[in-house]
């Protein structure tokens, strides 16, 4: 019999602990809404950007610029599950895996005439899933700190890369080619189906029940462990889920750069934490969106573009990234110890 919705495993879905309760929205609620604040930073960031580039979301440019943009929100879609399962779970593998997933399609799946779609698809998702799932074991019941778990994975994923492919080179499969391309007279860029892909993954997993768990187990794990939650396969299923993600991520790389390269998956791991904690998730877990990581991963890119456009110099990008992230960190450190407290207040 298979499991109801809310179930994982067999377990029935506890009752939600506070910090994983849903928001209950007022009109004071809102405007401290993380969600909102980041949403407002991206169309103040839009409106600077239009200023300095008045063609950047022209008819032909547009598809180039959301070409750009699709691999930063699936890294940053890809470090979500892993930090809402608790723990400190900040998956630093991401970068590199996507990169990994992308010089497989190109060095490996398509000389072996497996770089169809209906074989290439299922492979980088099944990569990424397994990647995150040896990391989420590790984790769960080898009892590592995650940050320890995921560098570890980060400097193997690195150097398998360049094993498999040692200078950048090679060409992407001919669907791949297809996504970088656009419909409606080149105003949709039909790699958007990469994120489309990720969003509904992810709608499936809220309908079933799982995202409920995750949240459950990344607020009080003990908790959740007393409630008859099987933990160690609630945080599993949340970094296989996020390598899931990062193997799309690396599908996107290649619509974008059109081929392999070795090393520029990893520039996608800082920026995919920035983007978590700017869109205003709780980095101990427990709480937490997606919409937000994704509308940060948009304000970063943002950042860049609008750094672009005022002739910066791109050795900048990373110091602002650091900068922001630092930022975000305090920033989301306070919102913890504002949660906490009203927490201590309502257990009076």
């Amino acid at each position: 019999m298979s499991a109801a919705p809310g179930q994982l495993g067999g377990a029935p879905a506890p009752p939600l602990t506070r910090a994983a309760r849903p928001v209950r929205w007022s009109p004071a609620a809102l405007g401290h809404s993380p969600v909102l604040v980041v949403a407002g930073l991206v169309i103040v960031l839009l409106g600077i950007n239009l200023a300095l580039t008045p063609n950047m979301l022209g008819g032909h440019q547009l598809p180039n610029t959301l070409n750009l943009l699709v691999p930063s929100v699936l890294a940053a879609m890809a470090s979500v599950p892993a930090v809402m399962s608790g723990r400190g779970g900040i998956d630093l593998s991401v970068g590199p895996l996507l990169g990994f997933v992308n010089v497989v399609v190109v060095a490996v799946l398509l000389p072996h005439g497996l770089g169809g779609v209906w074989a290439a698809l299922p492979i980088a998702i099944g990569i990424g899933a397994g990647v995150g799932l040896v990391n989420g074991a590790v984790v769960a019941y080898g009892r590592l700190q995650p940050v320890v778990v995921t560098l570890g994975s980060y400097l193997v994923l690195g150097g398998a890369s360049l094993v498999v492919m040692p200078q950048p080179g090679g060409a992407e499969p001919g669907w791949i080619g297809y996504l970088s391309g656009a419909w409606l007279g080149g105003y949709l860029p039909r790699s958007v189906l990469l994120v489309l892909a990720a969003l509904l993954i992810w709608a499936l997993l809220r309908w079933r029940g799982a995202i409920a768990l995750i949240l459950a187990t990344g607020s009080e794990d003990r908790a959740a462990h007393t409630s008859g939650v099987r933990v160690g396969r609630v945080r599993c299923l949340a970094y296989a889920v996020g390598g899931a993600f990062a193997g799309l991520a690396g599908l996107g790389l290649g619509v974008l750069i059109q081929s392999g390269d070795p090393s520029v998956g990893t520039q996608y791991t800082l920026a995919a934490v920035a983007a978590v904690a700017l869109g205003g998730n709780v980095l101990g877990g427990g709480r937490g969106t997606l919409a937000g990581p994704i509308l940060g991963a948009v304000s970063l890119f943002l950042i860049q573009t609008l750094l672009s456009g005022a002739h910066v110099s791109s050795l900048w990008i990373q110091v602002v990234y650091g900068a922001v992230l630092l930022a975000a960190l305090a920033a989301n450190s306070s919102l913890a110890s504002r949660l906490g407290a009203r927490q201590a207040v309502g257990a009076l």
